[in-house]
């Protein structure tokens, strides 16, 4: 009844929020993009996304497929490697942004592991600007990370979000005092994206935590310390989004492979992708 085909580009398209993203990351026309979803919604007799001139967003319907479509993808996955007998092998050094910890990114983990045994994953949790670092002096195989800014383009875009100023709830910043900011250290890219807007908007900022850890900047917030900038979809439990503040833009996070990709980087990429939704829910 649902293509596998079909279902992929569904995924991609509720990950990426955009057709002609999608288009590019599956490498096809956009016309085939529309097309695959017309035909699912036809399947299912529901509208999936909400569309109009600027922005593309999952209907109920759609929200409800995107579990069906998981679970297919991985049974139609793990039944070609069965019937193939591929079996991967080697190491494989995954770096992860500091801002998944607490989603379900150790659920798209854990099933890699359960379909690749004799893989040997070595995880590391930084900040998205060492990763980058790292991954170029060949130190990683692949990377979970926010893309640097504007006209980067590099890897594959597994999700598309905001940017906001987050706190504790009842924080007012006043407008007359420096904004005392929550930041991660160098090279932290939302550090880096916070102070570059406030100073732009000619905005007096000081630093009133620094800590390497997002539980450590969590704990801060919520003390009421001072004001962080965070994705808009992985707001914490227990903090709230603080207005009065210079807008902080768009914020992209893409996979990227090292200078040699290996069929192991490749599969656990894939599974990313495909699970990319779960990338902005809570564990």
């Amino acid at each position: 009844m649902y293509d596998p085909v079909q279902l992929r580009t569904f995924l991609t398209v509720a990950q990426t929020l955009s057709f002609t993203q999608a288009a590019g990351r599956l490498g096809v026309r956009q016309s085939t993009v529309s097309q695959h979803v017309r035909r699912l919604e036809e399947a299912t007799g529901r509208p999936l996304f909400v569309r109009d001139t600027h922005s593309v967003g999952l209907t109920e319907g759609g929200e409800a497929l995107l579990g069906f479509a998981r679970t297919i993808l991985e049974a139609h996955e793990r039944a070609a490697a069965f019937f193939t007998g591929t079996r991967l092998r080697g190491r494989l050094r995954f770096g992860a942004s500091e801002d998944f910890v607490l989603t379900r990114l150790p659920e798209i983990l854990e099933g890699f592991r359960h379909e690749h045994p004799e893989v040997d994953l070595e995880l590391s949790v930084e900040l998205s600007g060492t990763l980058h670092e790292r991954l170029d002096a060949g130190r990683l195989d692949l990377v979970l990370a926010k893309r640097r800014g504007p006209g980067d383009e590099r890897g594959r875009l597994v999700w598309r979000d905001r940017m906001v100023w987050i706190g504790a709830e009842g924080l007012r910043v006043d407008p007359e005092r420096p904004v005392p900011l929550i930041v991660f250290p160098p090279p932290g890219i939302t550090r880096a994206r916070a102070l570059e807007v406030l100073e732009r908007e000619g905005r007096a900022w000081r630093i009133a935590c620094t800590s390497g850890s997002l539980s450590g900047l969590i704990a801060a917030a919520r003390a009421g310390l001072g004001v962080m900038a965070h994705t808009r979809g992985l707001i914490p439990p227990g903090l709230v989004r603080v207005g009065g503040l210079p807008e902080l833009g768009p914020v992209e996070f893409a996979l990227l492979q090292g200078r040699r990709p290996t069929p192991a980087a490749e599969a656990l990429a894939a599974a990313v992708l495909a699970g990319g939704d779960r990338l902005s829910r809570p564990a």
